[in-house]
């Protein structure tokens, strides 16, 4: 009787290993033969291995191994000059910052296909045990997650290890909502021009890098317009102008007193159209510390006001436009492509509102 005749295998092959084990290898799509990551305790494991394996290749699904052997710290440097033209001068600096001292310190020399969200989640725990502030530990993963989110969608890696990972909750931080009349006691204390300068956080909403980037050419007196298309930011030491936040220019009307003050500031400024209105006593560009520590703490101070900041006056205006303009106008003032940023962000409710709400909403009863 003629032997068992053994079953021609057609995709790929099989061999026993001197331990007893067995090790498949297959053809990938470019006709290298590949092993199996691992091997097996029986030859029709083996089996069954390969034929997923070329199912995969066959739906399109298949990476090359190779490619997830490349190690956070390069994928991570080939990713960042790849975005970077798109960033702003900061985002690149803190994006840049966040790589060197937080990700590649710990997950550097990884390979990517080795990572699981259990390893995220333990770098995570680690930065926390170290005392990491919560919102710096959010950055950081923020930026791994766009890293390992691009390295899928160059096929590197299948799915993303940032997946399931809890985060530390950010401490609920309300801003301090100044009454128009508050505003204007910091404003009257202040120093000039500072006090002008105050005046356009409070009383037309500007970041204070818009602020502190507003050019001559930027004011129109007599139609009572503020350009805002530049923004001066603080990268590692180096200031840099750029567009505003999210890239929005936007035209703002200011009153008719703001405008004058403004036109009489523009007539004793020194320079051209790119005059910036606002310098240091030596003509230089500011830096946010040097003119609060110089220029904004202490016209809180001398207002009688304690635990405010430039951001607060810029939340007051927000409130108080949304107050009585709705929230979209406020999103435009502001310089938000979204209302909802605004409405989490700056716009809060207005003392005393809910009261007048409820007095309204009694006159409605008697009315019916």
């Amino acid at each position: 009787m003629a032997g068992k005749r053994k079953s021609r295998r057609d995709f790929g092959r099989v061999r026993k290993l001197p331990s007893g084990r067995f090790q498949a290898r297959y053809p990938g799509p470019d006709g290298v033969l590949r092993p199996a990551d691992r091997t097996f305790a029986t030859s029709t494991d083996a089996d069954r291995w390969l034929m997923r394996k070329r199912i995969e290749i066959e739906e399109g699904r298949w990476l090359d191994p190779a490619e997830g052997q490349t190690t956070v710290r390069d994928w991570a440097a080939r990713w960042l000059a790849a975005v970077s033209p798109q960033l702003k001068h900061k985002t690149q600096a803190s994006y840049r910052s966040l790589i060197n001292s937080l990700i590649n310190p710990a997950l550097g020399d990884r390979e990517l296909s080795t990572l699981r969200p259990i390893t995220i989640a333990e770098w995570v725990g680690a930065m926390k045990t170290k005392g990491l502030s919560a919102s710096r530990i959010r950055q950081a993963y923020r930026v791994l997650s766009q890293i390992m989110r691009a390295a899928v969608d160059n096929d590197m890696i299948s799915q993303t290890p940032c997946r399931g990972v809890k985060l530390p909750r950010m401490p609920q931080t309300e801003p301090h909502i100044l009454t128009p009349l508050e505003a204007s006691r910091i404003v009257r204390s202040a120093d000039k021009p500072h006090d002008l300068l105050i005046a356009l956080l409070a009383y037309a909403g500007l970041r204070v890098g818009e602020a502190f980037a507003l050019r001559r050419v930027d004011i129109d007196v007599p139609g009572g317009f503020v350009l805002v298309d530049e923004n001066l930011a603080e990268a590692n030491g180096v200031l840099v102008f750029d567009t505003p936040k999210s890239h929005q220019k936007r035209l703002l009307r200011v009153g008719p007193s703001l405008a004058k003050r403004l036109g009489r500031h523009l007539e004793n400024l020194p320079g051209g159209d790119d005059a910036l209105l606002f310098t240091t006593p030596g003509g230089k560009p500011l830096r946010y510390n040097q003119w609060r520590k110089a220029y904004f703490d202490p016209a809180v101070s001398a207002a009688g006001l304690t635990d405010v900041t430039p951001h607060d006056l810029r939340a007051s205006h927000g409130t108080w436009v949304a107050d009585r303009y709705g929230v979209m106008t406020a999103a435009h003032r502001l310089g938000h492509s979204n209302a909802s940023v605004t409405t989490r962000h700056y716009a809060r409710p207005v003392a005393g509102r809910d009261d007048q709400v409820a007095a309204a909403a009694d006159e409605w009863l008697d009315e019916t």
